[in-house]
């Protein structure tokens, strides 16, 4: 697509070219016109647009529409790529890298446009694209001095969360920034309650944002749940949500890409978790998807190295929850060696220890998740630890019946599930023991290893559980999450939340 300008708009450095049309990413700055007030805006297009930033497309509108809303101040149009001397930069997903840069002869302006392969999937941008943002009024959704409550959850909430409620709730009233760190199991979800009613009650919008489609699932009517008389959008890889315009948006960080200054709070769950946590992308898209003044509330119970650094030397705002809402501490996992273990399943068995200590607990009748580090390897366990129980089931992320074989183990149909950590984080089954073998193998970061960890004890009917890292020798990341643990543990005691 290529741009006209009138002969009093064109910019300084284009004064001197010959052109009549130019690429948006060729126009240093793009023209603002003045907002009209008296101008009557399309609302179809207000709710379709609003907080958003969309390819045309992705509008279902005309050109000639679009542009008279623009001619009248209501509509910017933002170049899709930037250059930098030799470089690009994507507008919508940020990335800078130049190996996810490419050209193609481009159909819309006559020439070889460059591309970004990093987004493609949101739809191809390139420099001759714009992204389209709404600058007009918001819808106004939310009736901020509505009598009914917001909020309808019956439940209570522990001392520890009680804690961690009020800090959410003056982070979003101040927008500012804070992590919430809670142990796996204490309930996080809850805790965020009071600050998405106060948030609501002003008018404003908010966001849920999961690197996790499954997440997202388990979420959206949990929130709808408590949130009965609020519109709820929920944004995932094929989502019938995706043009919705709702108060709470509950989405995986990738949808986020589509949003461009919209939310006045931003929830990020699971910020740890992979991609998120590896991808600047899609963390230079959560921030685009915040208005410059809003709030950020990040939850884990596992943060890097970094930010644990961060909140110790008070650089960070944070809370810690420490304890689980029973009151019972943490699991504490042993260290047990169990020798070169892959070379002695090369010859089909499996160290003495693993195999004694599997046996035990099936024979107490109690459930058990094995772990382990590559397919290949737990493909040759199977067999072996069928021997000890013949329904044993292996899964893995390529596993097309996995969430089957998760709903057999919450069911008790599965005595012994083997799984790669893919199953690190999202299961609660109420009576388990949890190993690994190869607990040495870099795959099982600390936050891997205090996610697994955090799968035993969760209920209140059975609030222990052995959790047991095999290994053919201790690593870093083993000694670190067992410490975390254990401060956790010993936070918990200090504070008056748990009782031993």
């Amino acid at each position: 697509m290529r741009f006209a300008l009138q002969p009093h708009l064109i910019p300084e450095p284009l004064l001197s070219t010959s052109q009549l049309t130019y690429k948006i990413s060729e126009i240093p700055t793009i023209p603002e016109p003045s907002f009209n007030p008296s101008f009557t805006f399309n609302p179809n297009l207000q709710r379709h647009l609003s907080g958003k930033q969309l390819l045309l497309e992705d509008l279902p509108f005309s050109l000639e529409e679009i542009q008279l809303h623009y001619q009248n101040g209501y509509i910017a149009y933002r170049p899709a790529l930037k250059k930098t001397l030799e470089k690009y930069e994507c507008m919508r997903c940020g990335t800078k890298d130049w190996q996810w840069f490419a050209s193609y002869p481009c159909s819309r302006c006559g020439e070889n446009c460059v591309y970004c392969r990093k987004c493609i999937m949101m739809g191809r941008i390139s420099s001759c694209t714009p992204l389209i943002c709404w600058l007009g009024p918001s819808p106004q959704e939310n009736d901020s001095g509505a009598s009914e409550p917001l909020l309808h959850w019956q439940g209570q909430l522990s001392q520890g969360q009680e804690e961690a409620s009020r800090h959410v709730v003056q982070a979003i009233s101040t927008s500012t920034e804070l992590l919430v760190w809670a142990v796996c199991g204490a309930g996080k979800t809850e805790v965020l309650f009071k600050g998405i009613e106060y948030a609501l009650t002003k008018g404003d919008r908010v966001c849920i944002a999961t690197p996790r489609t499954d997440v997202v699932l388990e979420l959206t009517p949990r929130i709808k749940a408590v949130f009965p008389g609020i519109e709820v959008a929920s944004l995932f890889g094929g989502s019938e949500d995706r043009h919705k315009y709702a108060a709470i948006t509950i989405s995986t960080t990738h949808q986020l890409q589509r949003f461009y200054h919209a939310f006045d709070t931003m929830i990020v769950d699971e910020v740890d978790a992979f991609p998120y946590s590896m991808d600047e992308s899609l963390q230079y898209t959560v921030q685009q998807a915040r208005k410059p003044h809003s709030a950020m509330i990040y939850l884990t119970a596992t943060p890097s190295q970094a930010w644990q650094r961060d909140c110790r030397v008070g650089k960070r705002q944070y809370v810690t929850i420490p304890a689980r809402y029973h009151r019972q501490p943490l699991p504490v996992p042993v260290f047990l060696w169990c020798g070169n273990w892959e070379k002695q399943l090369e010859r089909n068995t499996l160290p003495n220890n693993i195999n004694t200590w599997i046996d035990q607990r099936l024979k107490q009748g109690k459930q058990v998740l094995v772990f382990a580090p590559k397919i290949r390897l737990m493909e040759k366990m199977l067999p072996l630890f069928r021997q000890l129980h013949p329904k044993t089931e292996m899964v893995h992320a390529e596993d097309p019946i996995r969430k089957e074989k998760v709903g057999l183990m919450r069911n008790k149909e599965i005595p012994l599930l083997v799984t790669t950590t893919i199953l690190e984080r999202g299961v609660t089954f109420p009576n388990i023991d949890v190993a690994i073998i190869g607990t040495e193998d870099a795959i099982f970061t600390e936050s891997a290893l205090v996610q697994i960890a955090g799968r035993a004890g969760r209920s209140a009917q059975f609030p222990t559980g052995d959790v047991v890292f095999f290994h053919h020798g201790r690593t870093e990341a083993m000694v670190r999450a067992r410490k975390q643990i254990t401060t956790m543990n010993q936070q918990g005691l200090k504070r008056g939340l748990l009782d031993r």
